[in-house]
């Protein structure tokens, strides 16, 4: 006997399996899926933002997803520790009202035009969104058989990629036209906005009542770490790659197209929200395409495609290098649903740390964004991209692997 997560057997206030109901687990867990992909995708707009704002280089600016992403690689681990004692719903409750402080943190540095207090705060959000991720990220996979555990969660984040989209409308519409005036004033009240919505969200999640998950011993996970798992230790090296190849090609995607097409910031800050429709329509289809298609097979296919897609954009001009560079959306969109579903394949009672190393995982987002900024500052657009193609390359490695057969399967929760 090994260990599984099981929600049935954690039924509270006398609850048959019969009657459980996971639609309100699920619609709570897509509100936060969008809040988590909105202030997130964000961050794309307050770069160019800040650069202009601040007079920063591409590597300076890129500090705000370098701050940001980091926090995945502190907090992570410990989060997860955190949220095996208190629970995902008080995990996720935790989360909004940390983000929620750091949100309001905008305010007085937008006052004070401090750009080290707007990666303190942009610190402290992280920090939010990480617990909600280590919370969430467990939660959908137990929550419905484990054979469709990577379509669950690819549907649920197509919520999130809705706030990806609204994301940069958002920002174009609100944010940006405030680089004419100078300063960072034009940041303070919609993150004062964002601040209390998160209060908001946490107070009615809080009284929801939603089914708790407890580890109980039965199915096929074995040993005493979750890091004893071959498929987890090279799945949290592709979450890595996956991250910093998301974040490298959208927190740049801005300044390339303004740059490619001689246009304005604000007005290529709009095409970013194709580059994030495109996971949303990837995401979509995909939650019917995984029910028929390996999820291993449709990781190496996407790794491949949105390498090919960047070479196109590297080696062209004009709107093909723009639109080629916006289609690798649609080759991100399942990835990390598949990687991260993988990668708690026979995991069992060790899916919350797992989740914990996993999550640690996405501060390539971090190191991969600094890395790239850098190159763009000492060489050229097309020697940056190298480093997305070199992370998609990996991922294709892993998904190559992972069609491996191999004896242990993703633990069942029954």
């Amino acid at each position: 006997m090994a260990n599984v997560l099981s929600p049935e057997m954690s039924v509270h206030q006398g609850a048959s399996p019969s009657s459980r109901n996971y639609l309100p687990a699920l619609l709570s867990l897509a509100v936060l899926y969008f809040m988590l992909g909105f202030i997130t995708c964000l961050n794309d707009t307050l770069i160019p933002y800040f650069k202009e704002g601040f007079t920063l280089s591409y590597t300076e600016s890129s500090l705000v997803q370098f701050y940001f992403f980091a926090v995945y690689g502190i907090f992570s681990i410990p989060a997860g520790r955190i949220v095996s004692r208190i629970g995902f719903r008080k995990g996720m409750v935790t989360g909004f009202l940390v983000a929620a402080a750091g949100a309001l943190l905008f305010y007085p540095a937008a006052l004070l035009h401090a750009y080290y207090l707007f990666l303190a705060a942009l610190f402290i959000v992280a920090v939010g969104i990480v617990f909600m991720q280590v919370s969430a990220n467990p939660y959908i996979v137990v929550l419905g058989r484990p054979e469709t555990a990577s379509s669950r969660m690819n549907m649920i984040q197509s919520v999130g990629s809705v706030g990806t989209i609204v994301a940069p409308l958002f920002g174009a519409a609100v944010i940006l036209p405030g680089m004419a005036a100078g300063g960072s004033s034009a940041v303070k009240y919609p993150y004062a906005g964002i601040a209390l919505l998160l209060v908001v969200i946490s107070a009615v999640l809080w009284r929801m009542k939603l089914p708790e998950v407890r580890p109980v011993e039965e199915g096929q996970a074995e040993g005493g770490s979750a890091l004893g798992f071959r498929n987890l230790k090279l799945g949290a090296l592709a979450i890595f790659f996956y991250v910093g190849a998301e974040v490298a090609v959208g927190s740049f995607l801005t300044n390339y197209i303004a740059d490619t097409l001689a246009i304005t910031e604000q007005e290529a800050n709009r095409y970013v929200s194709f580059y994030w429709g495109a996971m949303l329509i990837g995401r979509l289809l995909g939650v019917g395409v995984l029910r028929v298609v390996r999820p291993e097979r449709m990781l190496v296919i996407n790794g491949l495609a949105a390498i090919a897609l960047i070479v196109v954009s590297m080696t062209s001009s004009g709107p093909l290098a723009v639109w080629s560079l916006i289609s690798v959306g649609l080759c991100n969109s399942v990835m990390f649903a598949i990687i991260f579903s993988l990668s708690v394949n026979g995991v069992g009672k060790h899916i919350t740390q797992a989740s914990g190393i996993l999550s640690t995982a996405i501060s390539g987002g971090a190191v991969i964004v600094v890395l790239q900024g850098w190159l763009i500052d000492s060489a050229s657009w097309a020697t940056a991209f190298i480093i997305p193609i070199l992370c998609y390359a990996y991922i294709v490695f892993y998904g190559i692997e992972e069609c491996k057969p191999r004896r242990s399967g993703l633990a069942k929760s029954v």
